[in-house]
């Protein structure tokens, strides 16, 4: 039997189950990029609100693509499992937050109505860093994204998130509707700023009045996510659906884990998720700038050099003792000097859990899922920490390493000379600039240094970064990951 509501009562004992009458939420939530994170992070939250302090928070999910999530989680009604697993074992709960799923691009009409519901209140986002339509060097709107010049000729009928966002506010103004909060919940520095300049911008494209309005009423508080969400897998799902003893088409397993810093800014209302954990706080910016450096810098480097390395998996790279080496010094010999760590922070034991975390070997964290859309991560997981050293006329060279596997990671070809799929939504650009330049330091570093989109003007032109790049390439290139990452003290 399906995972439903209707066959709650059939699960095996032990699973957690929402405590409350989903059949008495109404939507207060638009959530858009409804996939594996949300799920694991944010609508977990609001399922514990719910089943404490009953409220008006349930969550439309939105599908911006794809409606494989729709298509699975539909027939559910909106229900799937969360397990929760480590070298302790496993544990399980169905979560009911999400009470019905969207797929934008086969009906846009039905999304704009729930984003223009007045019981709509917040609108979350995980669209990825791409679904800003941004450049992600600067943060400002890219306004020659072929998504943003359609919506800009036919706002009614939007493809993109600042389409859709600003399309609804501008009926809920017309309409006399207070607005909703955006709150992104992406891995962007800054991100709720990075979010208002880019709507703010596009609402002034297409009426300087309403970027007007936007600037003075909309509120886009900042916030940091953290959780560790693979992919799922088939023999996820039927791991998850054996344990049930029903089928769920589409589970998502993480990790035990779970940390959420909220800035509390909500004009118009939010949930308790204080009640579930989160840190509401007036500002979020250092634990961002911690997060998003340590975890997700450390994260990539090791994905890029891992991958490399022929391991498939985070664990199976952090068991190399030369890339946990590398990944404790990143840490701390280069990250942990650009950080202002946020009151009562124990950076020591933040930088310990990380390790372990990264070493969890019940979750399959794969190096090529993490390794995915680098042109959009770099300027914030390593670049930025890069600037702050060069600032202060410190080394950067395990920081460079991780920029170099980057680069050879989207040379196209493995060291065994398998082809690497690389996923990016500048792949095609990267494939001609490696095609060119070929597996030579001296010509592919600097032809992908000349993606302004991602290195800025400043970082071309300074010798301190790329010289320590190219000669890190250089040894990817001649020696392999293995023996490059093994000789960094």
């Amino acid at each position: 039997m399906r995972l439903s509501p209707d066959t709650l009562s059939s699960l095996r004992p032990g699973v957690s189950l929402p405590g409350y009458d989903r059949g008495a939420l109404t939507t207060g939530i638009v959530h858009l990029g409804i996939g594996a994170f949300h799920r694991a992070h944010q609508a977990v939250y609001t399922d514990g609100v719910l089943a404490r302090s009953f409220g008006p928070w349930g969550i439309a999910g939105v599908s911006l693509r794809s409606p494989d999530t729709r298509d699975a989680l539909a027939p559910q009604g909106g229900l799937y499992t969360v397990a929760v697993r480590d070298a302790a074992g496993e544990r399980l709960r169905v979560v009911g937050s999400v009470t019905e799923l969207l797929v934008a691009p086969e009906d846009p009409a039905a999304v704009l109505e729930r984003l223009t519901r007045p019981s709509v209140r917040v609108v979350s986002l995980t669209v990825t860093e791409k679904g800003y339509c941004h450049d992600p060097a600067t943060g400002a709107l890219n306004e020659d994204h072929p998504d943003i010049v359609h919506d800009l000729a036919n706002p009614g009928n939007p493809r993109s998130v600042p389409g859709f966002l600003v399309e609804a506010l501008a009926r809920r103004r017309a309409a006399g509707v207070e607005p909703f909060t955006v709150l992104s919940c992406d891995n962007l520095p800054s991100n709720g700023d990075t979010a208002a300049g880019i709507l703010r911008r596009y609402a002034s494209l297409r009426d300087p009045g309403l970027g007007n309005w936007f600037a003075d009423t909309v509120a886009c508080p900042n916030s940091m996510v953290d959780r560790i969400v693979p992919a799922t897998t088939d023999a996820d799902r039927d791991r998850v659906s054996d344990l049930l003893g029903l089928r769920d088409a589409w589970p998502v397993v993480t990790e035990p884990f779970t940390q959420w810093v909220i800035e509390d800014r909500f004009p118009t209302g939010r949930p308790a998720w204080d009640w579930e954990g989160a840190e509401l706080v007036a500002d979020v910016h250092p634990y961002e700038t911690m997060k998003l450096r340590l975890l997700n810098g450390s994260h990539s480097t090791l994905a890029y050099l891992g991958y490399l390395a022929g391991y498939e998996t985070v664990s199976d790279a952090m068991a190399d003792a030369g890339i946990a080496r590398l990944v404790r010094g990143l840490m701390d010999e280069e990250v942990t000097p650009t950080l202002r760590v946020p009151p009562g922070a124990d950076l020591g034991r933040y930088k310990d859990a990380l390790i372990e975390r990264f070493r969890n070997p019940a979750l399959r964290h794969r190096t090529w899922q993490i390794a995915m859309d680098g042109t959009q991560k770099l300027p914030q997981r390593l670049l930025g920490t890069i600037r702050d050293r060069l600032a202060a006329g410190a080394p950067i060279d395990r920081l460079a390493l991780g920029v170099a596997g980057w680069m050879r990671y989207v040379s196209g070809s493995d060291e065994a000379g398998r082809p690497i799929d690389v996923r990016d939504p500048m792949a095609a650009r990267l494939a001609e600039l490696a095609a060119e330049a070929g597996p030579v330091a001296d010509r592919l570093a600097p032809a992908l240094f000349g993606l302004n989109a991602v290195f800025g003007d400043d970082l071309p032109r300074d010798p301190r970064f790329t010289g320590p790049v190219t000669d890190a390439l250089k040894r990817l290139f001649a020696e392999g990951a293995r023996a490059t990452v093994a000789g960094v003290p």
